[in-house]
């Protein structure tokens, strides 16, 4: 992720005056009308002609307190069908947890303009046609479709947003999953206000100006200069997602806001962006965090049925991890604080996270354990700043456990997780370590296991053409997760296998059994009898037949031109596979796929095959390693070409040849 910090200050001692740059509403020109999909890129099914946008502040005398005012303007080319999902409009409002503070969108206006014979056609948008939908306690989203929708529209929109939080002013999103060929951003900032501003993202302003407004924001009968900052980019490329990424937001460029000092009329700083030792003191004095750690005592008359004397550290906090996980079914909430506070969790059976692992670590205390909180941003939430503390980056909390020289992170909320394995939407930069004594420090989580997954099978090709054999698979880590989430989805073994069955397309399941499925610490075994029709028989001279049909990697994950943003797998994985199969005995390997050795640099990872016969038994061995988490965009190529030369590699089949005088 690239940042950079505006060198340009908000201050009130700038110069110049304030000039509105809005584009007409409706303001056709020839090049919007001419302007194909071909022009910006191959694959955008739409584009952003021009985006506009104004954000200043007023003070309400009868709330009491500043709003932010956000003028939004925007002009979209659709292409084709593929693009109609662009003419969906939906505009996110906001509140605060007391409910009185309320973000309000008002004079949203939108048409869609087309050309029939010859004719620039305008049809407007019925007002009837908005709606709003609740999506959270917190959020309420206004949507709406375009009307009259057709390959080539032309559809505007703009509406206002009158908001109370003024925290990160206004997320100005310079780049979006279409081109943009024109997008600025005006924001009016009084004096009294001091904001961090920072450039996420790759590419560079086209347009950076700052300029003084006189007068321009009026509190308490008098007026107060303004900084006018306008921020630009032209021509700007599709972000386009990949596989193996953590939230877009972290890599598009746009423009960020941070509140971090207020200036009273009475010359007194009010110093928003805290230390870290006053977010300490807050997190450990709060009735729904650090309160909750303390309540050792929810623990007192349950403790003795959790752990035993005769248990150790490590053996105590594994059976506390064990009850809460059983006990405290997650009720699909995120969040850092407790929802309902740990006993009720306890008692209801169910809480968001912050109940479940706040009450985890409340039970490791209650065990003489040393417990901490680690509160962090999950992978689609957004990474962290970690230059100045913002409370509200943090949307999730584990449990940390501190035994010997070693460390444990837990996050109860999963009952498939095993111990110290983090789920892969918490492993996403760095997160800040909670405890009640002593000052908050960073930590980087890791994932402590590896997604590997072994097939072992023994197997013979009979006369009929057929394939038989026993197909073993031996599953760890997060490969293991994996399974025993897809198996928690069935209600018998029986319809998993059926299930597995029919992924499993290169050949057919005749009988399963399942071992670990419950033992979360151990590998999850599954035992398959297998069958695969290679041929109707073996009455030809030359049988071909391709050894890569376990788990055979057919498309590239990395398909793009271009890459700037890190290839995030989460944890390091590892695939192998080994084969032995009974040849027919008037049959012997004349061809087959070379050993193949291929690796990347910095010991990145590794594919490797190897292939042998002996008295009529083949071997067949492949590795499939991918040694880091996370690769930098440098390495993008070098993936691309990896996984391309793997798929070149497993299309090369292996050729029988009908022993001479059989």
């Amino acid at each position: 992720m690239m940042k950079t910090i505006l060198t340009f200050a908000i201050l009130m001692l700038l110069g110049g005056c304030v000039y509105s740059q809005d584009f007409a509403f409706g303001s056709l020109n020839p090049e919007d009308l001419k302007l194909a999909k071909n022009d910006l890129d191959s694959f955008s099914n739409a584009a952003v002609l021009n985006e506009y946008g104004r954000a200043f502040m007023v003070y309400d005398d009868t709330k009491g307190y500043t709003e932010l005012i956000v003028d939004y303007h925007a002009r979209i080319k659709v292409f084709n069908s593929d693009g109609y999902r662009h003419a969906t409009v939906v505009i996110p409002a906001y509140k605060d947890e007391s409910g009185e503070r309320v973000d309000v969108i008002s004079e949203v206006k939108a048409v869609t303009i087309n050309v029939t014979d010859g004719r620039i056609v305008t049809v407007p948008l019925d007002q009837s046609q908005l709606y709003k939908e609740e999506v959270s306690r917190y959020r309420t989203d206004t949507k709406f479709t375009f009307p009259d929708l057709r390959e080539g529209s032309i559809i505007e929109y703009s509406y206002r947003l009158r908001s109370p939080h003024i925290f990160n002013f206004h997320t100005w999103n310079l780049q979006d999953d279409i081109p943009k060929i024109n997008s600025l951003f005006e924001a009016t900032i009084p004096g009294m206000y001091t904001y961090n501003v920072t450039l996420r993202g790759p590419y560079p302003l086209a347009v950076q100006d700052a300029k003084l407004s006189r007068g321009a924001f009026r509190i308490a009968g008098r007026d107060i200069d303004c900084s006018h900052m306008t921020y630009g980019m032209s021509n700007i490329p599709a972000f386009v997602s990949e596989d193996y990424m953590t939230a877009p937001s972290n890599f598009k460029s746009a423009i960020y806001f941070e509140l971090s000092d207020v200036y009273r009329l009475n010359g007194t700083n009010i110093k928003i962006t805290k230390e870290w030792k006053n977010v300490d003191r807050e997190l450990v004095s709060h009735a729904d965090f650090g309160g909750q750690m303390k309540r050792d005592n929810v623990f007192k008359s349950i403790l003795p049925t959790i752990v035993t004397d005769t248990m150790d550290d490590l053996g105590k906090a594994q059976a506390i991890y064990r009850y809460i996980q059983q006990h405290i079914r997650w009720n699909r909430y995120l969040g850092k604080y407790s929802e309902l506070n740990i006993k009720n969790a306890l008692e209801r059976g169910s809480g968001n996270i912050g109940d479940i692992n706040l009450a985890l670590i409340a039970g490791l205390r209650a065990a003489g354990l040393d417990g901490e909180a680690v509160i962090l941003s999950t992978r689609d939430n957004g990474v962290v700043n970690d230059v100045h503390p913002v409370l509200s980056d943090f949307n999730y909390v584990v449990a940390k456990v501190n035994i010997g020289d070693t460390y444990y992170l837990l996050d109860a909320s999963d009952p498939l997780l095993p111990f110290g394995l983090l789920p892969l939407h918490c492993i996403n930069g760095k997160a800040r370590v909670i405890n009640l004594k002593a000052p908050s420090y960073w930590i980087v989580p890791e994932s402590s296991q590896k997604s590997t997954t072994q097939y072992m099978l023994k197997a013979k090709l009979d006369a009929d053409g057929v394939l038989r054999g026993r197909l073993t698979t031996n599953s760890y880590g997060y490969a293991a997760w994996r399974k025993r989430k897809e198996l928690a989805n069935y209600n018998t073994l029986e319809e998993y296998i059926e299930y597995r069955d029919e992924k499993l397309t290169a050949f057919q399941v005749e009988a399963g059994e399942i071992l670990g499925a419950e033992e979360l610490d151990k590998p999850f075994v599954e035992h398959y009898d297998i069958t695969v029709r290679l041929y109707d028989s073996l009455q030809r001279e030359d049988l071909f037949f391709n050894p890569f049909f376990i788990n055979r990697v057919n498309k590239n994950p990395f398909n793009l031109d271009e890459r700037t943003y890190p290839v995030d797998l989460g944890a390091a994985m590892e695939e192998r596979v080994l084969m032995t199969i009974e040849l027919p005995a008037d049959y012997e390997l004349v061809s087959k796929p070379d050993d193949y050795n291929l690796v990347l640099e910095n010991r990145g990872g590794r594919y490797l095959t190897q292939t042998g016969v002996d008295n009529n038994v083949l071997t067949f061995s492949q590795l499939l390693a991918l040694n880091h988490p996370t690769y930098p965009p440098e390495s993008y190529f070098a993936l691309k070409e990896f996984f391309s030369r793997i798929i070149q590699q497993e299309k090369i089949d292996m050729v029988l040849r009908k022993k001479e005088g059989q």
